[in-house]
């Protein structure tokens, strides 16, 4: 995948959020508190990120690791199965921030063949959410509490949505110019 095509398929969605989010500011407050404890949220999240993660355990070519692959494919299985069944509260928050490591590997490791200093926003930005996937996959309650935290007022609210559509948009300005460049001459 070329990081023009990445950042497309990253930045329009949250584009799209942040838009739903700023016209129906209400139904959108009720689903961003909501979302840190749904479970069916959860469930798809952690199940996404488990069959992610075992695809990446899968392919990678480790030698000092190739004789215990099949016991760490069926170990890591069992913990995002287990996961799932045995610790349901904030369950989505739990998703999301693995689903945030995992997408973040992704943008730095296609960002990393790109000959662009411009690239630097799409680590940056990976760096960001490994933080914050790290931090929150430890503490998930702290997601649930930004959340409250960030609905609580409505200026606050907007004035996040605001900066995600602008962060998205600069994204997508990239992706259709300086990133397609960049991978086209790669």
């Amino acid at each position: 995948m070329f990081l023009s095509q990445l950042s497309i398929l990253l930045a329009t969605p949250i584009a799209l959020l942040a838009l739903y989010g700023l016209i129906r500011s209400e139904e959108f407050r009720r689903h961003l508190t909501a979302f840190p404890r749904s479970n069916s949220w959860g469930y798809l999240l952690m199940g996404i990120s488990t069959v992610w993660f075992l695809y990446l355990v899968k392919i990678e070519d480790i030698s000092d690791f190739e004789s215990y692959k099949r016991f760490m494919m069926f170990g890591f299985a069992g913990i995002g199965i287990g996961t799932t069944f045995f610790v349901r509260d904030l369950l989505a928050a739990r998703g999301a921030a693995v689903l945030m490591l995992l997408v973040a590997k992704l943008m730095v490791d296609t960002a990393r063949w790109v000959d662009t200093d411009a690239r630097l926003a799409i680590v940056v930005w990976a760096y960001v959410m490994v933080i914050a996937g790290m931090w929150f996959t430890i503490s998930p309650w702290r997601l649930r509490d930004f959340l409250f935290w960030l609905s609580k007022s409505d200026r606050r609210l907007k004035g996040a949505l605001c900066l995600l559509l602008t962060w998205s948009g600069f994204i997508l300005v990239l992706a259709f110019s300086l990133y397609r460049t960049a991978s086209a001459s790669a």
